[in-house]
């Protein structure tokens, strides 16, 4: 199973030395090379139980028709361990596995996407978050550091003449260095792996 792990990992990172067909011709000069946007991730705070208070805004840059960068501040919190994957895996939600208390995050991630072919693309996202872990009690009992980084596959439709855009995607998250976690915290958060796959994604934008 690792080495399966592994060998899409390299897989997908192997992804960003192709140079195939751009996201936009090398003729065409006209496209709009800012953009905002956000992920319908942000649904998940009309959540009847356990709402995630999540915030993102995502700040993009299109250095050429292939190459974007990106910087997204955002915020969430949550009560579950970030190693149980929240739609496929049933022990998330369940009462033996939840936190005393929750993960109050912040961060700010850098991405870069390469297009492959039209609208497919790679991407690479780094993200430092600080935390906060509160107890049951609403009061504060830690502060954590953690490096988040998403490595993503997905297509980029664009909408109304390229003024709007989607992007569904599939990803592999990886929580690549935390600090230690307080007690209670850590014993079940050592209990689940450092990385998801299959994660879905699904982010819009406005050109500018």
């Amino acid at each position: 199973m690792q080495k399966t792990k592994i060998m899409l990992l390299t897989a997908l990172l192997s992804a960003f030395s192709l140079t195939l067909q751009a996201q936009y011709g090398k003729q065409d000069n006209t496209y709009k090379r800012w953009f905002v946007g956000s992920t319908v991730f942000l649904l998940g705070n009309f959540a009847p139980t356990n709402p995630p208070n999540f915030a993102q805004l995502n700040i993009g840059y299109r250095m050429t028709g292939q190459d974007v960068i990106t910087l997204e501040p955002k915020t969430w919190k949550y009560a579950w361990p970030n190693g149980i994957h929240p739609f496929f895996n049933k022990s998330y939600g369940k009462p033996e596995e939840k936190f005393p208390g929750y993960v109050r995050e912040f961060g700010l991630s850098v991405s870069y996407q390469r297009f492959w072919w039209k609208g497919l693309y790679a991407e690479l996202n780094v993200m430092p978050t600080w935390q906060n872990f509160v107890n049951d009690n609403g009061k504060k009992v830690d502060n954590g550091f953690q490096i988040f980084n998403t490595y993503r596959v997905g297509y980029h439709i664009k909408l109304f003449k390229d003024r709007f855009f989607i992007q569904p995607s599939v990803a592999i998250t990886h929580r690549a260095y935390h600090t230690k976690l307080p007690d209670g915290f850590k014993q079940l958060d050592d209990k689940w792996p450092k990385f998801i796959f299959g994660e879905p994604g699904f982010h819009f934008g406005f050109n500018f």
